[in-house]
């Protein structure tokens, strides 16, 4: 298992020092968010001041962009990083979709499972210098390529994608169809082995494909400190990302694992009314020891490791990493998981 971490500058500016700083800190990849700002610019900034590090989209949108667009970036960051770039895409739930990017919300996973086949027949006719583009679909269809705008061909056309997923149907998407799966932040050990591998596993013997070479990462949420009173203190806000989560409806799954289904709907009646603070009132001690792992510095590590043994290949604290700030323990951690 890798440790990740996310790449917090939210100012362009600031991308160069994070990257790099994440990079000498021992982590394996850096992940860039679209999250108030756009995800590929970053993931560019990293890639140039950086040589060792993987660096990926956790994630994009898919949807509001064109597959075409999306390929484009994604071939110029596999060059550019000499093939440490991972396109992580996401679909997004429909009121962000309508209401935030402007854009018609239809099918999902049909839609997606035609993004990922354009995305892939584009590569194909980049990788042979521009030959003939054919993909017809119900979303997407692509007949036009020219060598003017075929971008010059490079030695990482295969540039790995993962998706997120949170619903059966588009994890057996990535498990037929990707390289990895981003599994949500709001997560439980026991939603991940009892609903996310069989569901992968669907998806792999669709395709002939198996586990071996497909990765499944995730952004943990971790409560660290160095004595009782700094991991009280960070309970708070976790018990608050918990319950902004867990008030998406899509997201129930992970609340009916435990018997919760019914703090779902209160905590979106909640969220509808901007009750934020009321919110972080429905996720009890329970919840949070189920949701989220909690210890000291010294400790965390092989906590993350025993909890996540078998079921992810990288993780991410969602507590980032931030040069500066206990850097002397982050260096301890990244050691015990990537040496």
């Amino acid at each position: 298992m890798k440790l990740d971490t996310g790449l917090i500058a939210r100012n362009l500016r600031d991308v160069p020092a994070a990257a790099r700083a994440a990079e000498e800190a021992g982590f394996d990849a850096v992940w860039t968010a679209e999250a108030g700002g756009d995800g590929f610019l970053p993931a560019a900034l990293a890639a140039e001041h950086t040589k060792r590090i993987k660096i990926g989209t956790a994630v994009a949108i898919a949807f509001p962009r064109s597959p075409m667009i999306t390929a484009y970036t994604a071939w110029d960051l596999a060059g550019l990083s000499e093939g440490r770039f991972v396109l992580g895409l996401g679909t997004q739930v429909k009121g962000h979709i309508e209401r935030r990017f402007g854009v018609k919300w239809e099918a999902p996973v049909p839609k997606l499972r035609e993004y990922l086949q354009a995305l892939r027949a584009i590569f194909k006719c980049w990788s042979e210098g521009g030959a003939r583009l054919k993909y017809e679909g119900k979303y997407y269809n692509f007949s036009l390529m020219t060598p003017f705008f075929t971008p010059p061909k490079h030695n990482f056309p295969n540039v790995p994608i993962y998706i997120a997923g949170v619903n059966e149907r588009i994890i057996q998407l990535a498990g037929e169809m990707c390289d990895g799966l981003h599994a949500h932040p709001f997560h439980s050990p026991k939603y991940l082995q009892e609903f996310v591998l069989p569901n992968l596993d669907k998806g792999f013997k669709k395709s002939g494909r198996s586990r071996k070479n497909f990765e499944i990462t995730t952004t943990a949420f971790v409560i660290a400190g160095s004595n009782r009173d700094e991991i009280e203190q960070a309970k708070a806000g976790v018990r608050q990302q918990i319950a902004f989560y867990a008030s998406t409806r899509t997201y129930k799954v992970v609340l009916d694992m435990h018997g919760w289904g019914d703090v779902s709907a209160r905590l979106n009646e909640k969220a509808a009314k901007g009750d934020w603070g009321a919110m972080a009132k429905e996720i009890t001690d329970e919840m949070l020891e189920v949701y989220a792992l909690t210890g000291t510095w010294d400790e965390i590590a092989d906590k993350v490791k025993a909890r996540y043994d078998g079921l992810l290949d990288r993780v991410a604290f969602y507590m980032p990493y931030r040069a500066g700030a206990n850097d002397a323990q982050w260096r301890k951690i990244t050691k015990a998981f990537n040496g």
